[in-house]
């Protein structure tokens, strides 16, 4: 792993240099949305003996730079590999209220709320991260994890009060779901941020 500071927010990101083609990438930062630019032919560097263990590396990425994805509920092997894919570090909390503690002093942009069971509106498990304020929720993208509930059901993503549905057998395609429906999130939003923004300067 690779690390390396937003030029804009200052922002500490990882990047996994093995999956960066030969060749400059341009890509958003996922804080601030600033372009930024990679390019591995210059990251490449002589072999040097390793200084540390593989071990210590993985936890060094778990305690984090970067910005991290909030796995509430139930942990999974495909759940962290899709927050890995839209280039967050996975963090999981197993309970709501651990969630929220959490989440009011790091603001992750992105939570995905897996709960053991899918009830009928509203998800009681998951109420005390889905009833934050709307100012604190502005701040992160949520996300419903389902086996039960259709990928992109924009009824249900409103009735659970979250940005996104994503089915769990769609977890495979969730770059470009997560991609394509954050990218009309931002759009429909940005009238408002830009007045909160003008607001809070």
């Amino acid at each position: 792993m690779i690390k390396i500071v937003c030029t804009s927010c200052q922002k500490p990101l990882s990047l996994d240099e093995t999956k960066l083609p030969m060749k400059e990438v341009t890509f958003p930062c996922p804080a601030c949305k600033t372009k930024l630019s990679v390019d591995r032919r210059k990251l490449e560097a002589p072999a040097a003996a390793p200084t540390g263990s593989e071990e210590a590396a993985a936890s060094e990425d778990d305690e984090g730079f970067g910005a991290k994805a909030l796995i509430v509920g139930n942990d999974s092997p495909p759940l962290r590999q899709a927050a890995k894919l839209v280039g967050f570090i996975p963090t999981h909390i197993a309970t709501a209220q651990q969630a929220r503690d959490y989440y009011l002093q790091e603001f992750p942009p992105v939570v995905l709320l897996n709960p053991a069971q899918i009830t009928a509106p509203p998800l009681e498990s998951m109420q005390p991260i889905i009833s934050l304020t709307p100012n604190d929720r502005r701040k992160s993208f949520f996300i419903l994890v389902s086996e039960n509930l259709r990928t992109l059901d924009g009824n249900a993503a409103f009735l659970y009060g979250v940005n996104l549905i994503v089915a769990q057998k769609d977890l495979g395609a969730f770059q470009q779901i997560y991609r394509d429906a954050f990218g009309y999130h931002e759009r429909l939003y940005s009238a408002m941020n830009s007045v909160a923004k003008a607001m809070n300067a």
